[in-house]
C-alpha cells in the first residue's frame, strides 16, 4: 500500500508540473512526494537497488542520445574555446561546492556534487554511489536547474532585449526514429552492457556513464539506427531516481538542508553571473551574438536554453553542440572529483590518526614521573 500510494501521489504531482514545462517533472515530482511521505512516515523504507541501478542505465542511454555528429560538428575550429570554457565552468562549480561544504552539516563531496553545474539528474542518480548524500545533492541541483531556468525569459528579454517570436531555421533535423521494439531492445542490451563494462573498468556511477559511453560511440558512430527512449520510460526512470532520494529524508535532514538553503541559493546566483561572463567571452572569441553566448555557456536547464534558442533565431546547432559538451563533461569529471575528495580525506585522516599514538606515548613518561 506504500508503495501504491507513492506511486499514485507522484503521477498525480508530475501531471501538472508536466503540462507547467518544469523541467524533469517526474524526478522533482517523486523527489517532493517522497520527501513528504517519508516525514509522515508513509513511504517505502528504500527503493531497491537494482531498480536504481536500471533507472541509471536508461538516463546514461537518454544522455548518449543526445550526442550527434553534426551538432558537434557545428563547433567546427571553435571547440577548444568551448572545451576550455566548459573546463571553466566546472572549476567554478567545484570552487563553489567546497564553500557550500565548509557549511557543518554537508561533507566537501557533497557540496562539490550539489553545484557540479550540468547533468543533474545523473548527477542525483550517482551522488550515493560517489559517496555524496543524495538528498542534499538532490535538493540543490534541483535548485540550481529552477532559478536558472526561471532567471532565463527575463535575462534574455532584459538583457539581451531578445525578439521571442522569431523561430531558427538552424534546428537540427530530424532523423528517422527506429521503432519502439527495436529501440527497448537496443536499450536494455546498452544497459547491461555498459553497466558491466562499467564495472569491469572500475568506473564510479557505471550504472550511468557505461550505457552512456556506449550510447554514445554508436551515435557518433553512426550505428544506433534512429535509437530513442521513450517518454514514459525516461519518466519512469526519474521517479526511481527521485523516489531514491525523497524516500531516505529524515526530519533532521530536512533541518539540515533547511540551513543549507541560503548559502546554496547564493552560490547558485554567483555560478550563473560568471558562466554569463564566460558566455560574454566566448562571444567575442568564436564570434557569435552574445546571446547564443549566453545561451551556450547557461549552467543547467538545458531543456529551457534549446527552447529559448529556437524560440529566439538563435544558433541552435551551436548551443546544442556547446551545452552537450558541457553536460558530459560535469558527469565524466564527477567520478574524478569524488575520488580526489575521497584521497584528500583519507591522506587527511590517515595523518591525524599517526599523530595520536605519538602525543599520547609522550604523555605516558610524563605521567609515571609525576606519579
Amino acid at each position: 500500500m506504500r508503495w501504491v500510494l507513492l506511486v499514485l501521489v507522484t503521477i498525480g504531482v508530475t501531471v501538472p508540473l508536466d503540462r507547467l514545462g518544469v523541467p524533469s517533472a517526474a524526478l522533482f515530482a517523486a523527489l517532493l512526494v517522497g520527501i513528504v511521505l517519508a516525514i509522515s512516515r508513509l513511504a517505502p523504507a528504500r527503493v531497491p537497488r537494482r531498480f536504481g541501478l536500471a533507472a541509471q542505465g536508461v538516463l546514461g542511454v537518454y544522455i548518449g542520445t543526445m550526442v550527434h555528429s553534426d551538432a558537434l560538428s557545428a563547433l567546427g575550429p571553435n571547440w577548444p574555446i568551448v572545451l576550455g570554457v566548459g573546463v571553466a565552468t566546472l572549476l567554478l562549480s567545484v570552487a563553489a561546492g567546497a564553500l557550500l561544504g565548509l557549511h557543518r552539516d554537508i561533507s566537501a563531496l557533497t557540496g562539490a556534487l550539489a553545484l557540479v553545474a550540468g547533468g543533474a539528474s545523473g548527477l542525483v542518480a550517482i551522488a550515493r554511489e560517489l559517496g555524496g548524500d543524495d538528498r542534499v545533492v538532490a535538493v540543490v541541483q534541483y535548485l540550481r536547474v529552477a532559478v536558472i531556468t526561471a532567471a532565463m525569459p527575463v535575462v534574455v528579454t532584459l538583457v539581451y532585449h531578445a525578439d521571442r517570436s522569431a523561430h531558427s531555421a538552424d534546428a537540427a533535423a530530424q532523423t528517422g526514429q527506429s521503432p519502439w521494439y527495436l529501440s527497448l531492445a537496443m536499450i536494455l542490451a546498452l544497459v547491461l552492457a555498459g553497466s558491466l563494462v562499467g564495472r569491469l573498468a572500475r568506473l564510479p556511477g557505471s550504472g550511468l556513464l557505461g550505457p552512456m559511453a556506449l550510447t554514445i560511440v554508436l551515435e557518433l558512430g553512426g550505428w544506433s539506427f534512429g535509437l530513442t527512449v521513450p517518454d514514459l520510460l525516461v519518466s519512469v526512470s526519474y521517479m526511481l531516481i527521485g523516489w531514491q532520494a525523497g524516500v531516505a529524508f529524515t526530519r533532521e535532514s530536512l533541518r539540515a538542508i533547511e540551513r543549507l538553503l541560503p548559502a546554496a541559493l547564493g552560490l547558485i546566483v554567483l555560478l550563473n553571473l560568471a558562466t554569463a561572463g564566460l558566455g560574454v567571452a566566448l562571444s567575442k572569441i568564436a564570434g557569435v551574438s552574445l546571446l547564443d553566448g549566453y545561451l551556450a555557456t547557461s549552467p543547467g536547464g538545458i531543456y529551457a536554453v534549446l527552447a529559448t534558442a529556437v524560440e529566439t533565431g538563435s544558433n541552435v546547432t551551436f548551443i546544442i553542440a556547446a551545452q552537450v559538451l558541457r553536460v558530459l563533461l560535469m558527469l565524466f569529471a564527477a567520478p574524478l572529483l569524488a575520488r580526489g575528495f575521497v584521497r584528500l580525506a583519507y591522506r587527511r585522516a590517515s595523518s591525524e590518526a599517526s599523530s595520536e599514538p605519538i602525543a599520547v606515548a609522550d604523555a605516558r613518561p610524563a605521567a609515571s614521573t609525576s606519579s
